[in-house]
Formats: structure tokens, sequence, C-alpha cells
């Protein structure tokens, strides 16, 4: 199978919308209407960027953004989302998306990637120990959702 990594183009919406759909099925959360979608991605938020696996369609993506400061305020990558459509498991996809992802924070000169794995996922956690990636045992993960942000944000100061 040949594919090609590139960074997301505007005429790849309605190939990832699909793929965000398969996702969040895969998942088995709340999928908004394509035309939700379609205009989120019209309005991405400053610094989220897409790398795309294309194999005559768009076979999976990684969803990143810079972040700082990090340990010694040096700057790195999160990565929010990494994402390979059923038909294209297994052939190298998301290892491809992770080392050109490597190589971008290398050319940006970032020190870090990092991200959130499910940890019932075992199949997800061999991949990313492959890859020779650190657990780091002594971080919690939050989460404010739902309105949860709401509560907390309303008394202005």
């Amino acid at each position: 199978m040949q594919f090609s990594t590139r960074f997301l183009d505007p005429a790849d919406r309605g190939q990832l919308s699909r793929v965000f759909v398969e996702m969040q099925e895969y998942y088995a959360v709340f999928c908004p209407p394509e035309e939700v979608i379609l205009q989120d991605l019209d309005n991405l938020p400053v610094g989220v960027e897409f790398l795309v696996a294309d194999a005559d369609r768009l076979a999976g993506f990684a969803a990143f953004s810079t972040i700082y400061p990090g340990p010694g305020l040096a700057s790195g990558l999160f990565l929010k989302e990494l994402f390979v459509s059923e038909g294209f498991r297994g052939a190298g996809i998301g290892r491809i998306l992770m080392r050109r992802l490597a190589n971008i924070a290398i050319e940006r000169g970032h020190r870090r990637i990092d991200w959130t794995a499910d940890v019932e996922n075992s199949r997800l956690l061999q991949f990313y120990d492959a890859l020779g990636a650190a657990r780091k045992q002594e971080k919690l993960f939050y989460r404010l959702d739902g309105d949860a942000p709401k509560g907390l944000g309303t008394p202005q100061e």
C-alpha cells in the first residue's frame, strides 16, 4: 500500500469529516452532523494543525498544536488525536504519522511531544510503547467538561 503524509489541505475537509465520523463511532461517543464538522474545520482555533495520511483517500490523521512552556521553559507539541481508519490499521500509518510529527518537532526546535492515551486500550499502549515513548505516571490528567467550565468561569475578578 502506498501512502503519503502531508499537512491538511482545505480540499480534504469532506474526507476528514468522514474520518471524524468513523472515529466518533469507534469511540462510541456523540458525533455532530457533518455540516457542523465542516463548519468547525473552517473555523479551527489558532495553532491547531493536522497531518494526514493519504492513500488515494484519507487513511488517518494526527491533530496537534504547539505548547509552551515545558520543562526548562522549552516548547513542544501536544498530540490531541491520532487516528487511522479501520481499513488501513496495521499498515504502519500510525507510526509514519508519529515519525513525521517527531520530524516537525525537531525542525521547529521543540524539545518534546506530549499526548494522552486510554489506559484500557492495551493495543494502543503497546503501539506507543513500541515507539519508545515513556509513560509518565507522575502526571494526572484533569478535565473540565460539560457544564463544569461554566460553573468555574462565572464570577469575574
